[in-house]
């Protein structure tokens, strides 16, 4: 049995997927790579197949028909049979000192019995086409070198959100869960952040910039005129997480309070971007989704609509608008996903 599965989903990725693979080579024998091929049409299969010649026991070339990032993953954590799971993106990559700490901490939990449920490390937003990095940190948010519980988390800030970038899980707890993800489908990495973490019991925060994420491409899923063109994916990806689970029910407050947060922000940005782009169809959507969430969770909506940001976001006067607006350009400069 393996101590890591690093699951890269790939899809038309020849130009850049070899230095996604090439970086978590790094973590030698005791990892293994699911280079997953998700229906490519360009060289990303002989790619993934060369590597699994040269890396056999290592490297995994898994081909499977479209599907789309979630169906990837979730092909991912089938066959995954590291103790610990982590997902690439194909135009990603780790930073190889990094991915060595990160081993250590692992081995050392399973050596000890800690029952460690989720490592959290720090992920760096690399924009090479302005040549500016933001690294995000957990520090202050999260006690950081010891295994901890929800109890011992404090203040997370509106940039500290955990994200799939900066979370590894126990590869059993993902099955306990059941998590799958929705096919053809973007932005389900907010399903992946979310919905296992009631079942996380024993977490760690390693102080170290592991993930480094790729953004600027203008065909990317996080491009704010991507976004908006498939904003209905992203209203679809928010009631999921509504349907979800009731955070309301969640014993443990922080817990509660952190997913609470989050569901806000995904409610945030989804009204922000109908208003953005107007149209009296988009508008429309955006009263939907906010009928949506107060028709299956009455005591959710009320808590959301109380938070700064949450209840401008159902403005809708021109004014209204206008602050909406303000409120989604606050957002990206603290995110910087655009």
């Amino acid at each position: 049995m393996k101590l890591l599965s690093v699951t890269i989903p790939c899809y038309n990725s020849a130009a850049y997927m070899r230095k996604a693979i090439e970086s978590a080579l790094a973590g030698g024998d005791d990892i293994e790579i699911l280079v997953i091929n998700d229906g490519s049409s360009d060289d990303t299969p002989e790619i993934a197949a060369e590597y699994s010649r040269r890396y056999p026991g290592i490297v995994h070339a898994i081909n499977k028909e479209n599907g789309g990032h979630g169906s990837a993953v979730n092909m991912g954590i089938a066959k995954a049979t590291g103790l610990y799971f982590k997902v690439l993106d194909s135009d990603d990559w780790f930073d190889k000192d990094s991915l060595s700490k990160v081993m250590d901490l692992l081995r050392k939990a399973v050596t000890d019995s800690k029952g460690l449920d989720m490592l959290i490390c720090n992920y760096v937003y690399e924009k090479p086409s302005i040549n500016k990095q933001k690294t995000i940190s957990y520090n202050r948010a999260i006690p950081k070198g010891e295994f901890i519980t929800w109890n011992d988390v404090k203040h997370f800030r509106m940039s500290q959100n955990l994200i799939m970038h900066s979370i590894i899980y126990r590869t059993k707890l993902l099955r306990e869960c059941n998590l799958k993800l929705p096919e053809h489908t973007f932005y389900v990495d907010n399903i992946y952040a979310y919905k296992p973490l009631p079942y996380v019991k024993c977490m760690y925060y390693l102080d170290t910039d592991l993930y480094r994420y790729y953004i600027g491409r203008s065909d990317q899923s996080v491009n704010e005129a991507v976004m908006t063109k498939r904003i209905d994916q992203q209203i679809k990806v928010t009631k999921i997480m509504i349907d979800s689970l009731n955070p309301m029910q969640i014993k443990n407050k922080k817990l509660r309070n952190y997913m609470i947060k989050y569901l806000a922000m995904m409610m945030i940005v989804s009204s922000a971007l109908l208003v953005n782009e107007g149209s009296p169809k988009n508008l429309k959507k955006r009263e939907n989704l906010w009928k949506y969430l107060k028709e299956k969770n009455k005591a959710v909506y009320k808590n959301i609509t109380r938070r700064k940001l949450g209840y401008p976001m159902q403005f809708s006067s021109k004014s209204g608008r206008k602050i909406i607006v303000w409120g989604y350009n606050f957002f990206n400069r603290i995110y910087g996903f655009n």
